[in-house]
């Protein structure tokens, strides 16, 4: 008997290992796996301006990148005492511009030099409900708390979302590597938009990304569907936090097995195992840390470290 419905996977052609590096950018989902990577100790790098939730967003930083276009006092703002950018999220907020201007130019120099080389690029769509700020041509990333009345809020439509979600592989192809892009939809509903507003902004996101990807122009992009394993395989708030919305770490657990059968290479699997060993060795809490016992402990996962990094060198603890 069937008591859950499957979505059908088909393993990548051109999977993650330990050679790759993969630039994580967009929604929650982004976050989620970019910690399960850096867990396992892939080349990842994600999200330099925070969690970024519509396309437009995404396409902005994209844009900054690659035209090395550096950020001033003129691009931030003060509201109750803390410097904020409207390309940012909250978390990059800053008590002082410079230190703000120099973050959001640091996030740049980061991303340009990881996308030198990067192999992979994940990019998740949140919603297609967009802020527009009177002092600014595209849309905001973040409200950043600001009074909603400054706003003016409106649904993207496919043939918007169509055109950034293309510039977006664009600006990509334009680094020369052509990385594989993965796109995927954020399951995390955003309901203070609305139950049936949300839903239309995901059907938006869907029809575009779709429309994107049947075109010739986007050959190297493709699909991981995380929308739909929540919402088909998933569909019980067993496997939601408390607010109801977001997916709880059982669904992400899941989630993540279902992208490591599809997008991470089976040789990479016995590393990988290696790795969370030495993860929860290094995780453990001694009694005494100043034991000879525990001393000898942390030998033993040194010489586990460095005997892993001899085989695979692009492997990091330290970061």
């Amino acid at each position: 008997m069937k008591l859950q419905t499957q979505i059908p996977l088909t393993k990548a052609h051109d999977p993650l290992d330990y050679e790759s590096s993969i630039l994580m950018l967009g929604s929650c989902f982004s976050e989620h796996i970019g910690k399960k990577l850096n867990f396992f100790k892939f080349a990842s790098f994600q999200n330099p301006f925070g969690i970024l939730f519509h396309p437009l967003a995404v396409e902005t930083l994209l844009e900054k990148v690659v035209q090395k276009k550096e950020y001033t006092s003129k691009d931030i703002f003060e509201h109750e005492g803390v410097w904020r950018c409207f390309d940012a999220h909250s978390r990059l907020n800053q008590l002082s511009s410079e230190l703000l201007v120099d973050r959001l130019n640091q996030g740049l120099e980061h991303t340009h030099a990881f996308l030198q080389n990067a192999t992979h690029i994940c990019i998740t769509l949140g919603t297609a409900w967009v802020h527009q700020h009177p002092s600014r041509e595209k849309p905001v990333a973040n409200c950043h708390k600001i009074p909603q009345d400054q706003f003016i809020k409106r649904l993207l439509s496919p043939d918007e979302l169509s055109k950034s979600l293309e510039n977006c592989i664009k600006l990509v192809g334009s680094f020369g590597k052509s990385p594989q892009i993965i796109f995927t939809i954020s399951p995390v509903r955003h309901i203070k938009d609305g139950f049936v507003e949300n839903q239309n902004s995901k059907a938006h996101l869907l029809t575009a990304l779709h429309q994107v990807l049947s075109l010739d122009a986007s050959k190297g992009a493709t699909y991981f569907p995380s929308y739909e394993i929540v919402m088909d395989e998933l569909r019980d708030y067993r496997f939601y936090e408390k607010d109801m919305v977001h997916p709880n770490t059982m669904a992400v657990d899941y989630i993540w097995e279902k992208f490591r059968y599809a997008w991470i290479s089976e040789s990479a699997y016995p590393v990988m195992e290696r790795v969370e060993t030495i993860q929860k060795a290094l995780a453990h809490k001694p009694f005494n840390p100043d034991s000879e016992a525990h001393k000898r402990f942390l030998k033993e996962v040194q010489t586990k470290i460095e005997y892993l990094q001899e085989s695979n060198p692009t492997i990091n603890f330290d970061r």
